[in-house]
């Protein structure tokens, strides 16, 4: 049986986009992952200031090692999340992901993302769906 870890690895080899936003891991275990990533210049938008869809995909890539890492196969079924504060270039961002909820299929996740400064830039919460699929062979 494949553990956490193993899980995470095989996921990060094969996910593109978050190897493109430089995540790296720093703690995984059963429904839980951190993971951080710096901001660099390409994501900005027109204000000057990080695009949200970096939160968001920090946020949502911490969420699916949560859900996943139990090596059973789990998808998005909802998502949400809000901004709090402003990201900049060179910030670098922490995300958390908790599990609050464990079902046969479903799991609910709470994300939080916080900068460097340790502030809370961004609350995240995402329910997934568990294929019963195993993830490694």
């Amino acid at each position: 049986m494949a553990t956490p870890t193993q899980v995470i690895e095989h996921m990060l080899q094969h996910d593109r986009f978050s190897q493109w936003l430089g995540i790296s891991v720093i703690e995984i275990k059963e429904g839980y992952s951190k993971i951080k990533m710096t901001v660099r210049e390409e994501m900005l938008n027109g204000f000057g200031i990080v695009h949200g869809g970096i939160a968001f995909s920090l946020a949502d890539s911490a969420f699916a090692f949560a859900c996943n890492n139990r090596n059973d196969l789990s998808v998005a079924l909802d998502t949400s999340i809000n901004f709090i504060k402003p990201v900049h270039p060179g910030d670098e961002l922490l995300a958390e992901a908790k599990e609050l909820h464990n079902g046969r299929s479903t799991g609910l996740y709470h994300i939080s993302i916080y900068n460097q400064h340790n502030h809370l830039v961004a609350q995240f919460k995402g329910t997934c769906y568990r294929t019963g699929k195993p993830l490694v062979s």
